[in-house]
């Protein structure tokens, strides 16, 4: 049995609640390798990284490089003298990187692999209408998320759960994961399962603004697996036209009412407490939005401001 001399990699939340087992399950952490500080918000003030804020409580050594294969950074990476790296929602390793330990680098990836290889993987499953989901870990190598995989686990997903609440089920599940992945290659007893490639592999797409958009001619389940799987962040969003006036609304929570109705497609229906988009098979029930420069509300509270004609759109 060799010791473990740990180097964790990572930016984001989730990657916290799995770094946050390693060093409860009192594995020796000898750096953490993170983001450079970015400005952030309408202040532009500098914003540290969820795994640097971390790692500075816990008074763990640090690295941020700009470029991963600059040689100082590599040169401190050494000195480390880590026998395996873990990998959590960080980017795209250089090979002089992570085949540095003898013991190889490791990634924790969200989806069931080969399925979601790719930036959003807890996003898509959701907006794609998946029934389950996983985590996996797998051996780094020259491409994205194609390594030798040494084990997953399986969740299911609700049938309204959002993105925000399946990511913290998969941070507990991954921790999980982790641990037992660091307990095999600690004991020198790690098998991997080398990935197999089918046309039918389904991708995590970087999200970006355009594929955000709700295309309201879409089926109602669409529609709806779109806004939860984009909730709370970054949001669905589209357009609503009323009265020669434009807005870019997000929409953080709806539900569906399948109805048969004669309105026409992206017609905004309003009562003194309800908003309503038609769409083909029935309505997409707005009940929580943000309206450019307002705070997120329910659709009750923003109709107490503003009124819509009969002729409102949503696009």
């Amino acid at each position: 049995m060799e010791k473990l001399r740990i180097v964790f990699m990572g930016t984001p939340e989730f990657a916290v609640g799995i770094l946050d087992t390693i060093v409860k399950a009192h594995y020796e952490v000898v750096g953490v390798i993170t983001a450079v500080d970015k400005p952030a918000g309408r202040g532009q003030k500098i914003k540290y990284s969820a795994v640097k804020e971390y790692a500075l409580e816990h008074n763990l050594k640090l690295l941020q490089p700009a470029n991963l294969k600059d040689e100082s950074f590599l040169t401190e990476l050494k000195s480390l003298d880590a026998n395996l790296q873990v990998v959590v929602a960080f980017r795209m390793l250089p090979e002089v990187v992570w085949r540095m330990p003898k013991l190889g680098t490791f990634n924790l990836h969200a989806s069931l692999l080969p399925n979601y290889r790719g930036a959003a993987p807890i996003n898509w499953a959701i907006i794609n209408g998946e029934k389950k989901t996983g985590v996996t870990t797998f051996f780094i190598d020259d491409k994205i998320d194609t390594g030798a995989m040494i084990l997953s686990r399986e969740i299911e997903i609700g049938a309204n759960e959002n993105v925000g609440e399946l990511h913290d089920k998969l941070m507990i599940l991954g921790s999980e994961a982790v641990a037992v992945t660091l307990a095999q290659i600690e004991s020198g007893n790690v098998s991997t399962t080398i990935q197999q490639d089918n046309p039918d592999i389904k991708t995590a797409y970087k999200l970006n603004r355009e594929n955000c958009k709700i295309d309201w001619a879409k089926p109602a389940a669409e529609i709806y697996n779109l806004i939860r799987g984009l909730s709370p962040y970054p949001a669905a969003w589209c357009l609503f036209k009323d009265k020669g006036e434009e807005w870019s609304v997000k929409i953080y929570e709806a539900e569906v009412i399948y109805e048969s109705h004669n309105y026409q497609t992206g017609t905004i229906i309003t009562t003194k407490k309800d908003i309503s988009v038609a769409v083909q098979d029935g309505f997409i029930r707005i009940i929580s939005l943000q309206f450019p420069g307002k705070k997120k509300m329910q659709s009750n509270e923003l109709l107490n401001g503003i009124a819509f004609s009969d002729t409102a759109q949503a696009g």
